[in-house]
């Protein structure tokens, strides 16, 4: 397997008057291609801020962090927020506890959302084919309202698969589920690694969701402390 994402010294420090709060505090890390990675520990740890530095949706304070060979962020210097855009428009997808669905577009339009100023050709057959995947063609012209959690959580999957990402990115993705959804999302996730060989990182609270990570790793005041 090739290194798809890279650490090295990566720190997220923030300032609240007098005090430093080191959120993430000197990571060394590496990812495989192909990974499936967990992150876990109690609240306030960290786990979050790490995988939202390791997906480019927020700069470190220090440290350098390389994905897919690229160079992304560095002491000398780091990518323009242009760029970044499209590191995280070509490379990752990004599934959150909450669903970020808009209420007013349907299913298929929320599959589609990624690419709302761009055009891309067979967008719409792209979208009809997710959805399919993830047992949601009765629903494409449904408004989220309209579904169920699990269902809204499985077209936040399309979204985020809508461009053929090589890492996804999770971030408690069941944690606004029930135990019978959050089982569904845990298979398709599985399914997802071991099937298409996609990269995933993710924060979970949910033991049987973490034990399909090939990799556990957990977090301690910013720390990585075990492996």
């Amino acid at each position: 397997m090739n290194t798809i994402i890279s650490a090295t010294g990566l720190s997220k420090i923030y300032t609240r008057g007098a005090e430093q709060i080191k959120a993430v505090n000197n990571v060394d890390l590496e990812i495989q291609s192909g990974e499936f990675v967990a992150f876990m520990g109690a609240s306030g740890s960290g786990k979050t801020t790490l995988i939202h530095l390791l997906g480019c949706l927020d700069t470190p304070s220090t440290g350098t962090l390389t994905i897919a060979g690229k160079e992304v962020f560095a002491a000398e210097k780091s990518l323009s927020e242009k760029k970044l855009t499209k590191v995280r428009a070509e490379l990752f997808g990004y599934i959150f506890q909450k669903f970020y669905l808009i209420p007013t577009l349907t299913v298929k339009e929320n599959i589609m959302l990624p690419f709302a100023f761009y055009k891309k050709p067979g967008l719409h057959q792209d979208a009809v084919t997710m959805a399919r995947r993830l047992g949601l063609e009765h629903r494409l012209n449904h408004l989220p309202k309209e579904i169920s959690g699990g269902e809204m959580q499985r077209v936040a999957i399309a979204r985020a698969l809508i461009n053929k990402p090589r890492i996804l990115l999770a971030d408690e993705p069941t944690g606004n589920l029930d135990t019978k959804r959050s089982d569904e999302i845990t298979e398709i996730l599985h399914d997802l690694n071991r099937g298409e060989k996609l990269t995933i990182i993710l924060v979970t609270h949910n033991p049987l969701l973490a034990s399909h990570a090939s990799r556990k790793l957990e977090l301690r005041d910013g720390q990585l402390i075990s492996e």
